[in-house]
């Protein structure tokens, strides 16, 4: 097919469910990344699950960056692997660049949940659970994406061993 690289994307290698995975993923932190980014501008109250720190986050100075909500800033986050998924289900990009690309929105991503974990637990001393819920969301995201791109390399290994071979 156009667009699409030679990676098998059969069963035997697991990419659906890796992909099904990713999507199921997306759409939990899609889901409550819009939800904190409403109760954010709209300075309604949040409803927390168990602890009792999400208005101390949701409020504080580090909830966000240049005005923009943090919230808001995973929603973009989550609609760009939303969009990479597309893409390569739609031949757009190839299987192994989209699990180049979904390596690095994820990594973005997870290592900016990981400072805003550190920003709860240690300078707010505040819990936030959907915070929590996303960022790991985004870790298992990135985790997976971990296994798509080691799948990708050891796929494309060979036909750089073979291309190798023959410049001998």
């Amino acid at each position: 097919m156009k667009g699409r690289s030679n990676i098998p994307t059969g069963s035997a290698t697991g990419w659906p469910r890796l992909r099904l995975a990713i999507l199921a993923l997306s759409l939990l932190g899609v889901g409550i990344s819009l939800y904190l980014s409403t109760v954010h501008y709209a300075n309604v109250p949040l409803v927390c699950l168990g602890a009792a720190g999400c208005e101390t986050v949701n409020h504080s100075p580090y909830s966000e960056v240049a005005g923009i909500a943090v919230a808001l800033l995973g929603l973009g986050g989550y609609v760009a692997i939303l969009g990479l998924l597309w893409a390569e289900n739609q031949g757009v990009v190839k299987n192994d660049e989209a699990a180049l690309a979904l390596f690095g929105v994820s990594l973005a991503g997870v290592l900016y949940s990981a400072y805003l974990t550190y920003v709860e637990l240690f300078i707010l001393r505040a819990i936030c659970s959907w915070c929590v819920i996303s960022a790991l969301a985004m870790t298992a995201i990135f985790v997976l994406a971990v296994v798509r791109l080691r799948d990708a390399i050891d796929l494309d290994a060979p036909a750089v061993t073979k291309a190798a071979a023959k410049k001998k």
